[in-house]
């Protein structure tokens, strides 16, 4: 060969060489991922266990995530990823080239989930399914672990006060964590919450941590006021120690398991529950919510004074008008009601 016919070979390769260097490159790196889209978010992928290459390709086209499937299952084949399908939560950000996701997925380099609940929580089936749908589980394992009482008892509750464990938060867990591990998170969660000093407030109140809770979730259901829960905290208090009937109407509410009344009635008050306490003295069995930390704070730091009875201000704010006899809060209560009447709100 002569020594032109070997340069000229030597560019066409160096020439085919760049060039498939460079398809290669765009192959890898060119944005495959939300692309195209000016306000794409990161896309959650959820890789179930026996997920297959075919139904990861599925989830990403369903949710239009994809900008270029042969592209990414070209380069998906080159890196092997159909054979090393990892189950877990990924978080996919827009602008990502394949070799950026697809090395994430086939790393199994999964992304925790943000696990976010609050007082709307009221019952405990309302928690399973909130929380147990967040995770690979699902409810029915985290149900499973709720009713059993040995599992409760581990944790120093009941099945029906261990909601408690379950401080009102954001937290980050994997998607493909076990119902044990949950439980066990919430459990260093509760107790990092329930420190000496709070432990020692419990203490001179006279109440366990759950009674503390129980009576939380109650002034949370009173009033979202945080100014006034501890004055609200203060009346229920002052009613635990003079033995008198807390008479809490968000206790009728739940024991009638009609979260739709506004208005409590006599045929409300006259349902008979361990939770309506117009029938029953002293506490409820357990939380009629999930109390968040500062309802908690509230009953441990209780505002010092003399009322035993509130209601609602008649100009709907949501803060109330305390008094100190019945006759002061008849007067007061009358108020309220017309209020009530005017806007018709009969029920």
């Amino acid at each position: 060969m002569s020594r032109n016919a070997k340069i000229g070979l030597y560019i066409a390769f160096t020439v085919l060489f760049v060039s498939f260097t460079f398809y290669a490159w765009q192959l890898a790196k060119t944005p495959n991922i939300n692309a195209h889209t000016d306000d794409a978010k990161p896309f959650s992928l959820y890789i179930p266990k026996g997920a297959t290459f075919e139904s990861v390709i599925d989830s990403m086209q369903a949710h239009k995530v994809l900008e270029n499937e042969m592209t990414f299952r070209f380069v998906s084949k080159l890196m092997k990823y159909p054979e090393r399908i990892k189950v877990g939560h990924y978080r996919m950000k827009p602008g990502m080239g394949n070799y950026e996701a697809i090395k994430k997925l086939r790393s199994g380099s999964q992304d925790p989930i943000e696990l976010t609940f609050n007082s709307s929580i009221r019952l405990k089936s309302e928690l399973i399914d909130k929380v147990g749908s967040k995770f690979a589980f699902g409810p029915a394992a985290l149900r499973e672990l709720l009713d059993n009482p040995d599992t409760c008892k581990h944790y120093g509750l009941d099945t029906t006060t261990i909601i408690c464990l379950f401080i009102p938060n954001t937290y980050e867990l994997f998607w493909t964590a076990k119902p044990t591990a949950l439980l066990n998170r919430m459990a260093d969660e509760y107790k990092k919450f329930w420190t000496p000093a709070r432990k020692a407030k419990a203490a001179a109140l006279g109440l366990t941590q759950t009674e503390v809770q129980t009576l939380a979730s109650i002034v949370r259901a009173e009033t979202i006021k945080a100014d006034e829960q501890p004055r609200v905290a203060g009346v229920y208090l002052n009613r635990l120690k003079r033995g008198i009937k807390l008479e809490a109407d968000p206790t009728v509410v739940f024991a009638n398991n009609d979260f739709t009344i506004r208005r409590v009635l006599n045929k409300h008050l006259a349902f008979n529950s361990p939770y309506n306490t117009y029938m029953y003295g002293g506490l409820p069995p357990g939380p009629i919510n999930l109390p968040p930390p500062g309802a908690i704070d509230a009953v441990l730091n209780p505002e010092q004074h003399d009322y035993l009875f509130f209601v609602a201000k008649a100009d709907f704010s949501g803060y109330h008008t305390f008094s100190r006899n019945m006759a002061e809060h008849m007067a007061n209560a009358r108020i309220y009601q017309r209020a009530l009447n005017e806007r018709k709100i009969m029920k």
